[in-house]
């Protein structure tokens, strides 16, 4: 297939796919020997720096639907990484908290989140990767303007 006439090659969202994809299976590999996927390692490590946080916010931190963040908490439960208790003020709801041996495996791990970024970080200079940072956070705020754009139309249909 001749990819030079493939519009696709400068669609942002597709070329935004397809980097995401190679960039989570290049750290699916590296995280494999610790068990843990890059989706739990998010979601643990955000649990990690602020323990005590209830399912909403830490679907909020990731970027994860409900019933994603769920699943993966009830994974990382199930392996020992963190442990849930009833929330004080809404019976419904649960606080969820780090394990001794959660943070053992977010300190171990770390150094391969942080090393992957570096590595990719090599292909531009820092001024080109805070530029692309910063354009990346550009388009996340544009789409959510969009989404809720969508969401509030559809509402008043």
């Amino acid at each position: 297939m001749n990819t030079s006439n493939n519009s696709l090659d400068h669609s942002i969202g597709f070329q935004m796919g397809v980097t995401y994809r190679k960039l989570s299976n290049l750290l699916h590999s590296r995280l494999k020997e610790h068990e843990i996927t890059p989706e739990q390692w998010s979601v643990l490590y955000q649990v990690e720096r602020a323990d005590g946080l209830i399912q909403k916010e830490l679907a909020e931190r990731t970027d994860k639907d409900r019933p994603t963040t769920t699943r993966i908490l009830d994974q990382l439960e199930g392996k020992g990484y963190i442990y849930k208790k009833t929330g004080e003020n809404d019976r419904r709801s649960f606080l969820v908290y780090i394990t001794d041996q959660g943070r053992s495996l977010i300190h171990a791990t770390l150094p391969i989140e942080n090393q992957t970024i570096d590595e990719v970080k090599r292909c531009m200079t820092e001024g080109e990767y805070n530029l692309f940072m910063e354009l990346l956070l550009r388009v996340n705020r544009r789409v959510n303007e969009l989404t809720d754009r969508e969401k509030d139309n559809r509402q008043h249909e």
